[in-house]
Formats: structure tokens, sequence, C-alpha cells
């Protein structure tokens, strides 16, 4: 099977650990950005020696330590409107949507609806510290996530109106400090993303979880 994982930050480097373990075959992995310090705590390709790397090259130097066999493609390109072909059109059997930016994690959840390519999306992991609050639903069944909240009423503007899974929490929000600006809102969702604080454990488990839907899709089973 052949499965693409777009962001390999807290959620997506543990969706890609998970999958690879669990025996997936192709990968292609799509990250722009490189390791910075304040990566440490929670992404998995994050050491002090790898700071300044590409995550994505990282990523795929760790699966193939894992499985020497695997098939995988690292992408350094931060995925758009303008590449959405380009990285979409390989045949994929599964597609990962850990992307943090709102105004194209909206447009790859469209793009693989309208291609009808099985996708599932992470909502909000940071600000959370609840690991038992975290849940996999489809986003119109979701309640209390900002994000997914954001994307849903986005999504039903483009005529998705339901039949995306996705994991998110229902935990409720933590306030911000004073002079943070929550971006999951109407009037900030299309700016670039200033990151919020994330645990060193939510943001596992949404990659992991992530992992274990696509590979009980593509098994066939239901348990």
């Amino acid at each position: 099977k052949s499965v693409a994982v777009f962001g390999l930050g807290g959620v997506g480097s543990y969706a890609v650990e998970g999958l690879v373990r669990g025996g997936i075959g192709r990968l292609t992995l799509v990250d722009f950005d490189k390791v910075d310090i304040t990566n440490l705590n929670r992404q998995l390709q994050a050491l002090e020696g790898t700071v300044g790397r590409p995550k994505s090259l990282l990523m795929a130097e760790r699966c193939r330590a894992i499985n020497p066999a695997v098939e995988i493609e690292p992408i350094e390109a931060f995925y758009s409107a303008e590449n959405s072909e380009e990285l979409l059109g390989r045949g994929y059997d599964y597609v990962l949507d850990c992307i943090d930016q709102v105004t194209a994690k909206l447009h790859l959840i469209e793009h693989c609806v309208a291609a009808k390519l099985p996708i599932i999306s992470s909502m909000g992991a940071a600000n959370k510290l609840d690991p038992t609050q975290i849940r996999v639903a489809d986003l119109a069944q979701t309640r209390k996530c900002r994000l997914a909240r954001i994307v849903r009423k986005e999504l039903r503007k483009r005529g998705v109106e339901s039949g995306v899974r996705v994991v998110y929490s229902t935990e409720q929000f933590r306030p911000l400090a004073e002079g943070r600006r929550d971006v999951a809102s109407d009037e900030h969702y299309q700016q670039r993303r200033a990151p919020l604080g994330s645990s060193s454990v939510i943001p596992p488990i949404f990659g992991l979880t992530m992992a274990g839907e696509v590979l009980r899709d593509l098994l066939g089973g239901d348990t």
C-alpha cells in the first residue's frame, strides 16, 4: 500500500512511525520545515544533533533504519493549491493530513474528498493535556475543538458536509496568555499560524491514533 503524510511535526512524525512499523511498504513524506530546537519536546526526529536538518529527510532515514525495504520519498515542500496536483497525483491508497496551517489543511481535505481519496485529518492537538479525551469521529460529529469548528464551517462552504474522519480532543481549550492570538477563529484562520504550546504526550497520541485508523482501514477490519 502507498500512503502519504503531509506535515511531519509532533503529530505527523509519530504517524509515520506507526505506519512504517505497521508494515506500510510505500510512504511519501511531505514537509517544508527543518528541525528547530523548540521541536525537541514532541517531534520524533528532533534531537540536539538534528537541529537545522530537514524533517522529511530525517524521517526517511528513520524509516529506512526500521525497514530497509520500505519505498520512501521525502519531499521538502509546503502543500498548497499550486503544487497540489503534483503532490497528490501519485496513486496513494491513503492520505494523512497533519498540517497545522488552516488554509492548506482545507485545500488538502477538499481535494482528497473530490478525488475520492481516503483521508484522515488531525484537528487541534496543541494546548491540550488530557489523553483520555482524544477521539476519532466524522468531522461533522466533532465537539469542543475550535480548529474542527473552523474546518467544518469552511468545508461546508465548499460543499463538503461530512465523510471526513478526524482525530480530535474534547478537552476544553485553555485560555491563551495575554497577547497571544487564537488563530482557530473566524477572523484569523487564513493567517499563518503562530504555534501554540504543545505537550510531549498529546501530539504523539494523535499521530499514532491516525496511523492505527489507517492500518485498520487498509487491513479491511473494524476491530
